[in-house]
């Protein structure tokens, strides 16, 4: 029986430097509109784009490629950060991840049945 692993996020930012769309999905727009304390309407308007395939919204880059919300190493939307994000990198990934990220390999612990 092969062993799943869950890898452990390590907070090194590298994953929010790789250039790509945040998807953001309605729930991620009113999470952090909350967080900001503003509209999602004023959310909208400052920190999305619309995606390439005109299907929904993604968050802006800054210049230089990285997430807008993007403080050195710290995500300044940590708390209520997109479902994109939270699912990285053992829900979604990208080729050549394992060579950027600093996840930590961790062994999935099998769930105990109930007897």
């Amino acid at each position: 029986m092969k062993e799943e692993i869950w890898y452990q996020c390590q907070r090194c930012g590298n994953c929010c430097r790789w250039p790509g769309h945040v998807k953001l999905t309605e729930g991620d727009i009113l999470s952090m509109a909350r967080h900001f304390k503003i509209t999602e309407w004023e959310f909208v308007q400052k920190y999305t784009r619309l995606r390439p395939s005109r299907d929904g919204l993604s968050l802006l880059d800054k210049e230089n490629g990285e997430c807008v919300f993007l403080d050195g190493i710290d995500c300044t939307v940590q708390a209520a950060k997109p479902s994109q994000c939270q699912g990285f990198p053992n829900n979604w990934n990208f080729p050549g991840w394992q060579d950027v990220c600093e996840a930590i390999p961790v062994p999935k612990v099998p769930k105990k049945s109930v007897s």
